[in-house]
């Protein structure tokens, strides 16, 4: 990003507030990623509880069911792996895939 477009401090809301619902979708996150989450479709058994955890909502969902993970978004934090019941989720080094 060219720096002649960033905001200037006269320009950023009071606080960083944020004015704008919804604007989390244009801003992908997963290039800072260090681990990824990797699932095991078979072990998996659809509780949703990492769909629940996940702070960036990268876990997609469809008929109530995993459809995959959104590495766009995915930062790696783990949060899904760690709360998973069934162990189906595990952190791999982005380095070794």
């Amino acid at each position: 990003m060219s720096t002649s477009k960033l905001k200037g401090w006269k320009e950023i809301p009071i606080g960083g507030m944020i004015l704008e619902a919804g604007n989390s979708a244009r801003y992908e996150t997963g290039g800072w990623r260090t681990f990824r989450p990797v699932m095991d479709r078979e072990s998996c058994k659809n509780c949703l509880f990492c769909w629940i955890y996940c702070p960036d909502s990268a876990i997609a969902v469809e008929n109530e069911k995993i459809k995959g993970i959104d590495l766009r978004y995915c930062k790696g934090c783990g949060v899904c792996a760690h709360e998973c019941p069934a162990n189906a989720i595990q952190m791999v080094e982005e380095a070794k895939l």
